[in-house]
């Protein structure tokens, strides 16, 4: 029996990323590969890109760069790209990186088993299709083997909100649910495997509406079916639009017991003239209400939200009304970025804000981010909170896990195990982290 062949993917963005690596690698499991955490030893390297950040494709192109050596002293090495760099970029990648040797988009992963063969055989792959075939369908079945106790599972893909600053819509395509038997299946076969939280994910993923026999479930519904599953402990979904948090899934947030006191609900700005350039669809105070409506069915719930500072055309006045609703919202944990231009969106061809006044607002915006974060970690403190053990610490007796609300959770003269559920009784806060006893 030949030696099977190692896969080293590097993934980049977000959960989704982080869920296709994991079906690309199953995907090449049936040619052959296992995974292998080092470059250097691996037949086969996988970029997995994003295109949010900003300059993500010249860092891709960095990176291929310095995969040249690699290549130099393993010649039969293959090299792929994948995501939405890849479908952002197609052939370009190739002619200026000529070690690649397939470049595939994220929805057509399904097909690398084929662009594998091809490779193998001395020839360039590319896709970069919308395929009308269902990539999860497509993959073959995970593997039964056991797993961590947390995670991640796919439901909804691509977005047509058109942001004015997004690619999404251009990488990812237009919103598609997956349907819910699908996702049922999945979930036991998941729980079955060891896990006891999934997080649900989706460009959009609260624009859900899957096919079932009973017709379309909305996200409300799939959660509510998720509920049913006997070994499922925690259910969480990211990320959401303002837009389509309907009556049925704030109601969720107050009535299932499995659905986790945290939502990630971006706003990206204060200001109703920068929103109406970001095309959100949504205004300052709209979203306002709806955080009202949100705690008012969970008045515990931990919010999380993200922030472009520096769009083209934001004033002074501008960032002051987002500085207001942060004020107001009063948010546990929220990701910031100064704006990037995406070419071909909307939002590329429009004058810039100078950029020293962009990164003095984000300071500013962070410094301010960061106070709440910190206020809201010590308002846990004395508090009793459910953790799922998912790691050892680093101390003798420790084990690491997350809280109800995602918080990181450090527990001392800890005798349970990675996987269990557990009360604990929070003692102390630091900069990322918790620490808590055990209640026996």
């Amino acid at each position: 029996m030949s030696a099977p062949k190692k896969l080293f993917i590097k993934t980049y963005g977000c959960q989704m990323n982080v869920y296709d690596s994991e079906r690309m690698a199953e995907a090449l499991g049936g040619k052959g590969y296992v995974e292998t955490k080092a470059a250097e030893d691996a037949d086969m390297i996988l970029l997995n890109t994003c295109h949010i950040r900003e300059k993500a494709a010249e860092k891709i192109y960095s990176e291929l760069g310095r995969m040249k050596k690699l290549k130099k002293g393993n010649p039969d090495l293959k090299i792929g790209v994948t995501g939405c760099v890849a479908q952002a970029e197609g052939e370009e990648i190739m002619r200026r990186q000529p070690i690649v040797d397939l470049v595939v988009g994220p929805q057509s992963y399904h097909r690398l088993p084929e662009m594998e063969t091809k490779v193998q055989a001395g020839e360039k792959a590319l896709d970069t299709d919308f395929p009308e075939e269902d990539k999860f369908e497509k993959l073959k079945g995970r593997p039964k083997a056991k797993r961590g106790p947390s995670a991640f599972l796919t439901v909804q893909e691509g977005c047509d909100k058109f942001c004015a600053f997004c690619v999404v819509p251009y990488t990812r395509g237009a919103e598609v649910s997956r349907p819910a038997d699908r996702i049922l299946t999945e979930a036991r076969e998941l729980v079955e495997r060891g896990v006891r939280e999934i997080t649900l994910l989706g460009q959009n993923v609260n624009a859900y509406h899957g096919a079932s026999a009973n017709g379309d479930l909305t996200l409300a519904q799939l959660i509510w079916e998720l509920d049913k599953v006997d070994g499922l402990e925690r259910i969480r979904f990211t990320t959401s639009h303002p837009n389509d948090m309907m009556d049925d899934l704030i109601e969720a947030h107050g009535t299932c017991d499995k659905l986790m006191p945290y939502l990630h609900l971006p706003v990206q700005s204060g200001s109703d003239k920068i929103l109406k350039r970001m095309n959100r669809s949504h205004t300052a105070e709209s979203y306002l209400r709806l955080v009202e409506r949100i705690r008012a069915a969970r008045p515990d719930i931990l919010l999380s939200g993200d922030f472009i500072v520096g769009f083209p055309e934001e004033t002074e006045a501008d960032f002051q009304a987002t500085l207001d609703l942060v004020e107001e919202v009063k948010y546990g944990t929220a990701y910031s970025f100064k704006y990037s231009t995406r070419p071909g969106t909307p939002a590329a061809e429009r004058p810039l804000v100078d950029e020293d006044v962009a990164s003095e607002r984000l300071q500013r915006l962070q410094a301010l981010l960061t106070r709440q974060q910190r206020e809201v970690q010590e308002s846990m403190v004395g508090r009793e909170v459910g953790v799922l053990l998912e790691k050892p610490g680093r101390l003798p007796g420790q084990m690491v896990g997350k809280s109800d609300y995602l918080h990181s959770v450090h527990v001392g003269d800890c005798d349970k195990e990675v996987g269990d559920m557990v009360r604990v009784h929070i003692v102390a806060s630091s900069t990322n982290s918790l620490a808590g006893e055990l209640i026996r």
